[in-house]
């Protein structure tokens, strides 16, 4: 049972795959490699105005820190020179811990600084690739079309495309019926002729009717003949006389 599910599987995988193969369009596949490709791009330029912006924030927290420090040393040596010695001591342990924070700040800013430029490198090396990936796509795309272009030539010459085969079935009913009414236009006239089929379109009456006038018609075309001949012997006879 185990054996057979396997192979079903596999014969739904093949057939699925070959659906799948004659309707993949490569323009269609390669534009959507094109812009998948665009977006990363665009994800890492993102990345790039991020770590920027994140530097800007660092630059301000950074002058506000040597700010205060430069506050609180003031402070430490007016507290000094009014003889508040403990005053100063605080003012001076608080610009400690400021300088302490102006440290960490300016090695986020160092991290930032080194994960900016390796990202503004990325950018530079993906830009190109998906650059050149546009310019290989159109020359892949270009040539498709023209050998889809050739091979339709070729099937409609050939006729071997499923259009011109469809064109061929019906040139060939259209002979069939043609052979088919030209055969049955013959056997009628042979029919009629033979006097089998009755023709309704000649002159009303029945066979013998027909065959009745026929014989009259002869009789009066065989009466019209000897009345010609008998003037034509009449003509001779009076020239004779005359002469």
């Amino acid at each position: 049972m185990a054996g057979l599910m396997s192979r079903t599987a596999s014969v739904v995988q093949a057939w699925y795959a070959k659906l799948l193969n004659r309707a993949e369009d490569p323009s269609v596949t390669l534009d959507y490699s094109y812009e998948k490709q665009r977006e990363m791009l665009q994800n890492v330029k993102r990345g790039v105005a991020d770590v920027v912006t994140a530097k800007k924030r660092l630059e301000l927290q950074t002058q506000k820190l040597e700010l205060e420090v430069e506050k609180l040393e003031t402070q430490a040596r007016q507290a000094l020179a009014a003889g508040r010695e403990d005053l100063a001591r605080a003012a001076l342990e608080r610009k400690a811990l400021v300088q302490q924070q102006l440290q960490s700040l300016d090695k986020q800013a160092a991290d930032l600084e080194a994960q900016q430029e390796k990202l503004i490198a990325s950018e530079k090396t993906l830009s190109a690739k998906v650059e050149a990936f546009r310019s290989e796509k159109e020359v892949i795309k270009a040539q498709y079309s023209a050998a889809e272009a050739q091979v339709r030539i070729g099937e409609a010459a050939s006729g071997i495309g499923e259009q011109m085969a469809d064109t061929g079935l019906a040139i060939e009913r259209a002979r069939e019926k043609t052979e088919q009414m030209q055969a049955r236009a013959g056997a009628i006239e042979e029919l009629t002729a033979a006097g089998t089929l009755e023709d309704f379109t000649a002159a009303p009456g029945s066979e013998l009717d027909r065959e009745l006038a026929q014989i009259s018609a002869s009789n009066q075309v065989d009466s019209e003949l000897a009345k010609m001949k008998g003037e034509l012997g009449q003509g001779e006879e009076k020239k004779e006389i005359e002469q």
